[in-house]
């Protein structure tokens, strides 16, 4: 007994020194958002701000058109992670529910695509998206988004689809639904948080992606937040720190939303499409 008390005591150790190294940088970076020049020139920074100011954050808005980056990084986002789900879902089905040879190979594409850089295929995707003219272009750069999130959607929808009992498929099978019957009415209710998870996977990714954008995308009205935000550097590589602070801070708010929202939903819908005996 003593030794499962310890055993469990260091887990919940452990646990507490892992948030807190995760938690540690986004605390340091809601600091600095709120610390005047002269706290931030210091050569002994403190931990909280001792003259708290919000003279960060109307600096970053008078420098930079962060409205416009965020309409634009919100556009890309939420149109990768619909279409991601609209696609991946059936797909998933597909490969979940027929275990041929090509549904094998498929899968093994998917986790082998995860392990492809961003370097390696930037040029041929240039390139095709210059034939299709689509260089320079929202719409453009959710399609990049869709194609580089779809293998781990799919990857995520197949556990998601095999942890369906077939049995109740067979059932809906036998009262007369076809295909496409079973999968929107049984099949995806059943789904939901996998579909939620990986919409969130999707936005997350497309909200927070800098590469990309940062090639794909030339004119400063159609930029993303992401690339916006270097624009805080200068031109030696200095950065105006509170401002840069501000506006990272507030870039990360609509993913803590987006998770905070759907948090409640994942849970309820795992519970929800638990199978009674």
């Amino acid at each position: 007994m003593r030794t499962s008390r310890r055993a469990r005591a260091g887990q919940y150790a452990a646990l507490l020194a892992y948030l807190v190294f995760l938690a540690f940088p986004f605390l340091w970076l809601v600091s600095t958002a709120f610390k005047p020049a002269r706290e931030l020139a210091s050569l002994h920074p403190t931990w909280l701000p001792q003259d708290p100011t919000l003279d960060n954050f109307r600096q970053a808005f008078d420098e930079q058109p962060l409205l416009r980056a965020a309409s634009n990084s919100l556009v890309a986002a939420l149109g990768a992670a619909v279409i991601a789900v609209l696609i991946a879902t059936p797909m998933a089905y597909v490969m979940a529910r027929h275990r041929t040879r090509l549904a094998k190979a498929a899968t093994g594409w998917v986790v082998v695509s995860q392990a492809f850089p961003f370097v390696l295929v930037i040029i041929p995707l240039f390139l095709v998206l210059k034939n299709l003219r689509l260089i320079d272009s929202v719409g453009g750069l959710v399609m990049v988004y869709v194609v580089w999130a779809l293998p781990f959607a799919l990857w995520m929808l197949v556990g998601y689809v095999r942890a369906v009992p077939a049995e109740m498929e067979e059932a809906a099978a036998v009262d007369g639904a076809g295909k496409v019957r079973t999968l929107v009415s049984i099949t995806a209710p059943l789904l939901a948080p996998g579909i939620v998870a990986t919409a969130l996977f999707a936005f997350i990714s497309a909200w927070n992606e800098f590469f990309f954008a940062l090639v794909l995308l030339k004119t400063p009205e159609k930029q993303t937040l992401p690339v916006v935000l270097t624009h805080f550097l200068g031109a030696e590589g200095v950065a105006d720190l509170g401002p840069l602070a501000a506006a990272a801070f507030l870039a990360t708010i609509p993913s803590l939303v987006v998770f905070a929202l759907i948090q409640k939903r994942i849970t309820g819908g795992m519970l929800a499409g638990a199978v009674k005996s």
